[in-house]
């Protein structure tokens, strides 16, 4: 009796759990794979009523067949290509000064830094767009007063960039300071009696020491991006450059909500929710790899 009421306090605890995850989760990922099954097709030259029908694996096969999806695809890899370096590396410089001896208002310049984290993704993609717009922009028209013109919208690419990393490169330096945070003090104070300074003590002891949240920030970052939408889509009406296709997720909306394409851009997501489950399974697997390979090696 007592073994068998042990296991109700669990069950409870964990249903809601179970029930918010299949409504939040499960439930719009099945709607959305029953979606992509189907499509609607009109009779009479286009002008008939539309008539829902079983299409299988056709809306995946348009998708793939779609230059306008693939080349999303290639944008988002540039995108990471750029975005990625710059942002692990100004995240962790942060991370690593603020985590220094030297260091003063630690409290104050973690705040300052995550500020603009705090600000909703649309907001802050309003004042790019301001303040990257011809005309306009009080910082374009210092410049070009002074003699120097720049067309950032030119290249869309570097300005969402600039923009994302406005906006994460606070959140990630949290992450890292945090586990900065977490190095034994007797490791380092073994690092200063031999000798190390503070760069070698950084470089060598202090990054290999949080390579796991490093490889964590960098998989989610990864995943973020394949999702990039709210930047690129705010900026567009300004950037000439950005299309309604220009990422896999604006491809997606575009197919929904301009084409009425439901089955398409079901199709459109759950390709790319399958492409970020194949890059965080491929990330994974190599840091584990990687990290028994150390471990023989110190074995």
């Amino acid at each position: 009796m007592r073994r068998r009421g042990a296991y109700w306090a669990p069950a409870v605890l964990i249903v809601p759990f179970l029930i918010l995850f299949t409504a939040a989760l499960l439930a719009p990922i099945g709607y959305a794979v029953f979606l992509s099954l189907f499509t609607e097709r009109r009779s009479g030259l286009g002008f008939g009523d539309a008539q829902t029908v079983f299409t299988g694996l056709g809306n995946y096969t348009r998708a793939l067949g779609d230059a306008a999806f693939r080349d999303g695809f290639w944008t988002v890899a540039q995108f990471c290509l750029l975005y990625i370096p710059l942002m692990i590396g100004l995240s962790l410089t942060v991370a690593l000064l603020l985590d220094s001896v030297l260091a003063r208002a630690k409290r104050f310049f973690q705040l300052a830094l995550f500020l603009p984290h705090a600000v909703p993704g649309i907001i802050a993609a309003l004042i790019w767009t301001y303040l990257y717009t011809p005309g306009i922009s009080p910082v374009l028209d210092a410049l070009n007063s002074a003699g120097a013109t720049i067309d950032v919208l030119g290249h869309p690419l570097p300005a969402v960039v600039n923009m994302a990393l406005w906006e994460w490169t606070g959140y990630n330096m949290i992450i890292f300071f945090a586990a900065l945070q977490g190095i034994p003090r007797e490791v380092l104070e073994a690092a200063v009696v031999d000798g190390a300074g503070a760069l070698r003590t950084a470089l060598s002891i202090k990054v290999p020491l949080i390579k796991a949240s490093i490889t964590i920030v960098a998989l989610f970052t990864i995943i973020g991006a394949l999702q990039l939408f709210t930047e690129p889509t705010i900026l567009r009406g300004a950037a000439p450059g950005i299309t309604t296709t220009w990422t896999p997720n604006m491809y997606a909306y575009t197919a929904a909500f301009e084409r009425n394409d439901y089955g398409l851009a079901a199709a459109a997501s759950v390709l790319l929710a399958l492409a970020a489950a194949l890059l965080s399974f491929i990330v994974t697997r190599a840091t584990r790899a990687r990290s028994e390979r150390r471990k023989e090696e110190t074995v």
